[in-house]
């Protein structure tokens, strides 16, 4: 029996090369993933998910000054208006722009428990609370003065903005994390005051190279702190948008009564679960990796981390510690990979420092440009209602 044929072509047969298929289809999905969920837009630093969130927030007048309200009722707004995903997706994504140790400033301000550096996932979003941070005010202020874009939302029932004003410099600030097909970004967080001083710098001399930039940013600024070593690999990184950067846990050797010496770690690389290398060192004691450790207690708590490592007698402490680099995640690189979206949110690029700077300075003038526009005009309506008040006065 031949399909039924209509104008929109809908139950009509075409033969099409199954090769092609696959291509044009798997095609369409990497660019969806790249475009629509895995890499930041590098002028407000977002992935959709977690601007939609925020976008919510914002419109429930979730400020830094209201009361926080159930993250329930966050999640259920962004799936039902805004991302057509589910709703685990869309609370991760919300705890980790609450959690300390996941971003170097948190955009929103959360109630409750929310996870923590050994790994333990937050609680229910039903017994969760929050609001936005101050910061976020800040990502968020003139939206609604035209000063960015608004296309439909998944099934065209709302708008929804393209990007965020974003008076932060969230890309370099908070970095991000994101596997698309194909490519992957991994963007260190940075200090926000190092960031701006940078951006003056560059405004003021738009010839200023990556070295006269790193005068002011002189490298990441990692939320559990740890120090970083090799000025040569944050340039390379910087100065090519790739790169391998050491980052070592802060330790102190301290002698005990006893005449023995004891290792405390008060920070730890960031990305690495406390949990799991506490782990990791005691097996490797086991495994005899390691030699000279008597001991090892978790002694962290809610002012920070502390990791207490016990040393036999006969051990020398700098020896042992050395091992412990060497073999545990207490020594990390973080491999970095500025990818992110320009052109208007079209095309990945990797970009270098000056890059990431520059495209955020661009960004600002658009929405100064526009917001002064939309001003304007509003004044203007004002002046001509005043102008018709004065006018019916004077012929009272």
């Amino acid at each position: 029996m031949e399909p039924n044929k209509s104008e929109n072509n809908v139950g009509t047969l075409v033969d099409q090369d199954l090769s092609q298929e696959i291509q044009k289809s798997y095609l369409d999905y990497a660019m969806s993933v790249i475009v629509s969920r895995a890499l930041p837009d590098v002028r407000d630093g977002m992935k959709p998910v977690a601007r939609r969130i925020l976008y919510s927030m914002w419109r429930q007048n979730l400020r830094s000054t209201a009361r926080h309200r159930k993250s329930a009722n966050v999640v259920g707004d962004v799936m039902a208006r805004y991302h057509p995903h589910g709703d685990a997706s869309i609370y991760d994504a919300l705890a980790r722009l609450v959690q300390d140790f996941s971003l170097r400033y948190p955009l929103i301000d959360g109630q409750g428990n929310w996870g923590n550096i050994d790994g333990d996932s937050p609680a229910a979003m039903r017994y969760t609370e929050a609001r936005l941070k101050k910061i976020s005010d800040e990502m968020l202020a003139d939206i609604a003065k035209d000063t960015v874009d608004f296309v439909d939302n998944y099934d065209g029932s709302k708008k929804e903005p393209t990007l965020l004003p974003s008076a932060i410099p969230q890309f370099l600030v908070n970095g991000t994390i994101g596997i698309a097909v194909g490519m992957a970004t991994n963007v260190p967080p940075h200090n926000l005051k190092e960031i701006c001083l940078a951006a003056i710098h560059l405004i003021e001399h738009p010839e200023a190279t990556v070295q006269d930039l790193m005068k002011f940013v002189h490298g990441p600024d990692f939320p559990t702190g740890g120090a970083i070593y090799n000025k040569k690999d944050i340039l390379q990184a910087y100065a090519t948008g790739k790169g391998g950067i050491v980052t070592r846990a802060i330790a102190d050797i301290e002698e005990a009564k006893n005449g023995s010496f004891r290792i405390i770690v008060n920070e730890i690389p960031y990305l690495v679960n406390k949990s799991n290398l506490i782990t990791r060192i005691a097996d490797n004691v086991k495994a005899d990796k390691i030699q000279g450790i008597r001991d090892l207690r978790d002694e962290s708590d809610k002012d920070g981390i502390r990791i207490v490592i016990e040393l036999k007698k006969d051990a020398y402490p700098k020896k042992v510690l050395n091992q412990l680099f060497d073999t545990t995640d207490l020594q990390k690189t973080f491999h970095v990979n500025m990818l992110a979206l320009v052109d208007n949110g079209k095309q990945p690029k990797v970009l270098t420092l000056k890059d990431a700077i520059v495209e955020h300075i661009s960004h600002r003038k658009v929405v100064i440009t526009r917001r002064t526009t939309f001003d304007l005009a509003r004044a203007k309506e004002r002046a001509h209602i005043l102008e018709g008040l004065k006018t019916a006065l004077d012929h009272i």
